[in-house]
């Protein structure tokens, strides 16, 4: 996933707001330093199960056309700086 964001394919990416504080700062250190944004949202068990995986600390969403409509959706999500 760090790939992803460092390649540029990565449209958003999304950190479980109960990721352990050295994987929120690694992650949301990397978008903004490869200018990516970036959303905390619930809980790994959560974010794991709306993609059908395990437990998820972050997902990165490469599609633009997703992050446009999750952002029309639930916009206050990308608007806090953690």
């Amino acid at each position: 996933m760090l790939e992803s964001i460092r390649d540029g394919t990565a449209a958003c990416v999304i950190i479980a707001g109960d990721a352990s504080d050295g994987s929120k700062k690694m992650y949301t250190d990397k978008c903004k330093f490869y200018d990516v944004p970036y959303a905390m949202y619930s809980d790994r068990e959560s974010l794991g199960r709306a993609v059908g995986k395990n437990l998820r600390s972050a997902l990165a969403l490469k599609d633009e056309g997703l992050y446009k409509s999750l952002m029309k959706a639930a916009p206050e999500l990308f608007e806090e700086e953690f």
